[in-house]
């Protein structure tokens, strides 16, 4: 027996809403990203030399990724639209996979 009209309706518009399934994110990628946009700020594992060693003002990205309070789904929403003082660097959905991807391999 299937489901009722109502509940397919539900689920359907739910993943319209969520874009679907999640889509694994390149951690690599990730990292690179976070070299470029994040590291000025947030000390990151994988900066190179030459590059800046972020600041002690705000958590580093491993404490961030660590924080059982920032999930994956709290990193996306918060990577979509950052609030001051933090810059809104315009990521694509699939550079905040990424980056959540990234950030989920320091945990």
């Amino acid at each position: 027996m299937t489901g009722s009209p109502l509940r397919t309706a539900t689920l359907f518009l739910a993943l319209v809403v969520t874009g679907g399934a999640a889509k694994a994110g390149n951690a690599v990628e990730g990292g690179r990203i976070a070299e470029r946009w994040c590291s000025s700020c947030h000390v990151a594992d994988n900066r190179s030399a030459g590059r800046s060693a972020g600041t002690d003002a705000v958590p580093t990205l491993k404490s961030i990724a660590k924080d059982p309070r920032r999930s994956p789904d709290w990193l996306r929403q918060w990577l979509s639209d950052p609030h001051p003082p933090m810059p809104n660097p315009h990521l694509t959905r699939t550079e905040i996979e990424d980056v959540v991807s990234y950030l989920q391999s320091l945990n």
